[in-house]
């Protein structure tokens, strides 16, 4: 990945704010990413200083190995789940154009 993109990807992360969320398509094509799977790699390998936990899969759920401090760290921000499941339509980050 080049580092342009790179810095697009941390970006956009860093402006999901507290009690909202995005997926990791939505951050995908707001940067240009050819994939959602780059930006869950990115937050793999370099998000610890980000707001990881605010990046969900498609279907509004957490990754399953993180899903217990995911879905916290969420609910500590007002971020409800039903089941492992946050509402999308409800809490979906929307970014100014």
């Amino acid at each position: 990945m080049d580092e342009a993109l790179h810095e697009r990807m941390r970006e956009a992360i860093r402006d999901v704010p507290p009690g909202k969320v995005s997926t990791y398509g939505d951050i995908a094509a707001m940067v240009g990413a050819p994939s959602p799977r780059m930006v869950g790699a990115l937050l793999s390998e370099d998000g610890h200083d980000l707001p990881w936990h605010r990046i969900l899969r498609a279907n509004g759920t957490p990754s399953p190995h993180i899903a217990h401090e995911q879905l916290a760290r969420l609910r500590a921000e007002g971020v409800l789940a039903d089941g492992q499941r946050v509402n999308l339509r409800q809490y979906r980050w929307q970014p100014e154009e």
